[in-house]
């Protein structure tokens, strides 16, 4: 476990900025620090490139003094105008030695110790994936739940661009990483609180005020559900949904923190891309949401 001295600065994160968009693209052109010390955390779905990714990361690793990245599942596609041929796993890896060429912290390294305000605390980028368990009310196994999400529309591009190589599945993939980063996290010093970094929020309930519930199934794994409780989570931060906001539960602060698609951002009230603020934690950090982010057309996937 590394450890890194912090003066008066900020843990801040972000997630999903997509910056095949220009419009996110001159977002992330803006994102800077409020000091030499601040950090970033980046939960996922950069872009679908390794060109995008490498330039959204190199940006940021040259603006703040440390940067964490967990993928999400856009950065793992094989997309249709992708450059490099990689798929699942080596992909994966590829990315990962990307972030190292560039000083970024990956799920594969040693995990950070913050002594900012709010500190010590361990800050750990993980990456876990899904398993299906998130089912659509009435659906007993994956294939009820795809077919029924086949039925309403609304199935995501995972099915089609994010490939498990080696694994036979994504969800054998997806237990292969909880179980390798349950360890990981269990031998962690019993003093520490943590802020667990991941793609998908590590507990369901998020997904509630989703207005397409069969969406659940691409989001996360019920193998996660008590972690908050088990690592003495200070804050679990996500993206995915595409609804930036904060909830509580058990007492533990779940803060999503993603910019999402133009045609969402638009509509909240507040300016798009404001990196939030983990630590030290923000004033009046209540359950708040963005309802805009809450609807998907049909077809749609993130």
């Amino acid at each position: 476990m590394e450890s890194t001295a912090g003066g008066a600065g900020q843990l801040l994160a972000i997630s999903d900025l997509h910056i095949g968009y220009p419009e996110n693209r001159a977002l992330v052109e803006q994102m800077r620090p409020d000091s030499d010390e601040d950090w970033l955390i980046v939960a996922g779905d950069v872009a679908e490139t390794v060109a995008d990714i490498r330039w959204v990361l190199e940006t940021f690793a040259g603006r703040f003094r440390k940067v964490l990245w967990s993928p999400g599942n856009h950065d793992l596609w094989t997309h249709p105008r992708e450059t490099v041929p990689l798929r699942g796993v080596p992909r994966y890896e590829h990315l990962v030695e990307v972030c190292r060429e560039l000083g970024v912290t990956t799920p594969e390294d040693p995990y950070p110790v913050w002594h900012g305000p709010g500190g010590p605390v361990v800050v750990a980028p993980l990456f876990l994936l899904y398993d299906y368990s998130f089912l659509p009310e009435g659906c007993t196994t994956k294939e009820e739940g795809l077919a029924y999400a086949h039925g309403t529309g609304i199935v995501c591009n995972d099915e089609y661009l994010l490939y498990p190589d080696p694994f036979p599945s994504r969800e054998a993939w997806c237990r292969a990483r909880v179980a390798a980063t349950q360890r990981r996290l269990a031998a962690l010093p019993e003093d520490l609180p943590t802020v667990l970094i991941n793609h998908y929020p590590l507990d369901r309930h998020p997904m509630d005020v989703l207005w397409h519930p069969e969406f659940a199934m691409w989001c996360g794994t019920g193998l996660t559900a008590d972690w908050h409780r088990r690592f003495r989570v200070a804050a679990m931060v996500y993206g995915h949904l595409h609804i930036p906001r904060t909830t509580w539960l058990d007492g533990v602060r779940f803060e999503e923190v993603s910019v999402g698609y133009p045609r969402e951002w638009r509509k909240r009230p507040e300016p798009p891309g404001r990196l939030r603020r983990i630590l030290p934690m923000e004033v009046g950090s209540g359950d708040r949401g963005a309802a805009s982010g809450l609807g998907r057309g049909r077809g749609s996937a993130r």
